[in-house]
């Protein structure tokens, strides 16, 4: 036998006598549904969240962190009220997938699954009440290599107090997708 080959078939069997290498762990957190206001980057006092954590299910000051997958701001001309990515933002890649969003035409209840590609990770959103997205978190899940998944839905956009509210569901199980309240099956 080639001995290149041997490393590879000692894997094998090992994979075969332990299952499989590739299934994941059983879900430990629960998929619940938060809602949560921020305001914006700009023209809003500095001690108020403008930037929302996947990871972590709660706003964040961009002030005291950069642990973050996306904020809000309202651009000019004509106020539009937009999430930005943390590459929009000009923060590096953490890892091979950037945190980004997807919008989706599916009522927030019927969306059930995450998908894996094409988030927009570099542009600005514009966004409007109503409108739903998919979302990817920063790579979280060190021991895979994986973000999060979420999904939210525009409730509320304040032109006043410069504040979006949207309501999310994250699952916060690494390497599972699956975007229904409870325990997620995949």
């Amino acid at each position: 036998m080639h001995p290149i080959r041997i490393p590879a078939l000692a894997a094998l069997f090992a994979a075969l006598a332990c299952g499989d290498p590739n299934e994941l762990p059983d879900p430990q957190n629960e998929n619940v549904i938060d809602t949560v206001t921020i305001s914006a980057l700009t023209g809003t006092p500095i001690r108020l969240p403008s930037a929302y954590s996947i990871s972590d299910r709660a706003p964040v000051r961009t002030d005291l962190s950069a642990q973050f997958d996306f904020a809000f701001d309202v651009i000019p001309p004509g106020n539009v009220a937009a999430l930005l990515p943390r590459a929009a933002l000009g923060f590096p890649a953490d890892g091979a997938q950037q945190p980004g969003l997807q919008e989706t035409d599916d009522a927030f209840a019927e969306i059930r699954e995450a998908l894996l590609n094409g988030y927009v990770t570099s542009d600005t959103i514009p966004v409007a009440v109503g409108e739903r997205y998919l979302a990817r978190s920063r790579v979280i899940c060190s021991s895979l290599g994986v973000p999060l998944y979420a999904k939210l839905e525009v409730l509320a956009i304040d032109a006043v107090a410069r504040t979006v509210t949207f309501q999310v569901l994250v699952d916060e199980n690494c390497g599972y997708i699956g975007l229904e309240p409870g325990l997620p099956e995949n």
